[in-house]
C-alpha cells in the first residue's frame, strides 16, 4: 500500500466509498465523478501503479478484474443492456490515478470506439 495513494486508501477504508463489491484481493466502488450513469471501478487492495507494473505472477489479477466486471454489471443491471470495460495506463492514455484500475462503465448509449 502507498500511504499517498488515494485508492490504497479507499481500500484500507480510510476514506469512504460506495462500493458495490468486495473481495480479499478487489474492491470495486462507484466513481465520484461518473461520466455515465453506472460508472464503477475495480481496483486490487494491493498497490500496482499501472497495468504495466503486474508482475507475471501476480497476473491473475486481470482475470479475477474481468470477473468483477462481469458480476458488477450484474449488480448495477447493465450486463444486458452493454457496458464498456477499459484500463487506461499512463497518462498519454489517460491514466491519472497511478493505482492500477478498471472503469465500468454503462446505463446509456455510449460511442463507438476506432
Amino acid at each position: 500500500m502507498s500511504e499517498e495513494c488515494i485508492f490504497c486508501k479507499i481500500a484500507k477504508g480510510d476514506i469512504p466509498a460506495d462500493k458495490i463489491l468486495e473481495t480479499e484481493t478487489l474492491l470495486a466502488f462507484k466513481d465520484v465523478n461518473p461520466v455515465a450513469p453506472t460508472h464503477v471501478l475495480i481496483i486490487p487492495r494491493e498497490h500496482i501503479s499501472t497495468l504495466n507494473h503486474v508482475k507475471s505472477e501476480k497476473s491473475g489479477i486481470a482475470g479475477e478484474m474481468l470477473m468483477a466486471a462481469k458480476e458488477v454489471a450484474q449488480k448495477t443491471g447493465v450486463a444486458e443492456t452493454g457496458y464498456r470495460t477499459i484500463i487506461n495506463t499512463n497518462r498519454q492514455a489517460g491514466q491519472e490515478i497511478f493505482h492500477l484500475h478498471m472503469h465500468v462503465i454503462g446505463g446509456r448509449p455510449l460511442e463507438k470506439m476506432g
